[in-house]
């Protein structure tokens, strides 16, 4: 009970998928590469971000409370890691694929989920592009962390892929201070 309460309101304990990091090239962002995972995903079409991730998450936050076909709950990790594709233009959809990390004890055999909509990801190895900013994260707040780190990107030289992108928050929305969110831009493969 106090360990589910600590974690609620300070977000400490929760594991988080591991990842070598690099030497940062700038002082604005850090470069990560993240060992292959397996995650628990939903994707949620819409205009807003704000709005469909919180769908997504309302649909993962069920599965780790037992609506899966074995009843396990599952604990809570860190972070909720947001894929954005965006839409082909202003006035499109974009999608929006919000995943839990499965915990280290369950990444080999997850308890399968009954929502249709969530879904098992199994993630490679990628390299990403990370910049870390604090408060309570809004879509005006991820678009201007993003182009920031856009920017930075382009000031260093750096090869990325601009789309998708990721955001990632870590704290739950009862944490009222020192607070963690990241947006991830992947790193362009070299060619083979």
């Amino acid at each position: 009970m106090l360990k589910a309460l600590g974690q609620t309101f300070f977000s400490t304990g929760l594991q988080s998928p591991k990842f070598t990091a690099e030497e940062p090239k700038g002082q604005d962002y850090e470069i990560r590469t993240y060992h292959p995972t397996r995650w628990m995903s939903t994707t949620v079409s819409g205009m807003q971000g704000d709005e469909c991730t919180s769908t997504g998450f309302r649909r993962l936050f069920r599965y780790i409370q037992g609506n899966n076909k074995t009843k396990t709950k599952v604990e809570m990790t860190a972070p909720v890691s947001c894929r954005v594709d965006p839409g082909a233009g202003p006035a499109c959809e974009s999608q929006f694929t919000v995943s839990f990390y499965i915990p280290d004890e369950l990444q080999e055999n997850p308890p399968e989920p009954t929502d249709p909509d969530v879904f098992l990801e199994d993630r490679k190895e990628f390299t990403a592009y990370v910049r870390t900013y604090g408060g309570f994260s809004n879509e005006n707040m991820k678009r201007e962390e993003l182009l920031k780190l856009l920017e930075s990107l382009k000031r260093d030289g750096v090869e990325f892929v601009d789309k998708p992108y990721y955001t990632a928050g870590y704290d739950s929305p009862f944490k009222l201070t020192n607070r963690r969110n990241e947006v991830w831009v992947l790193k362009k493969a070299e060619q083979q």
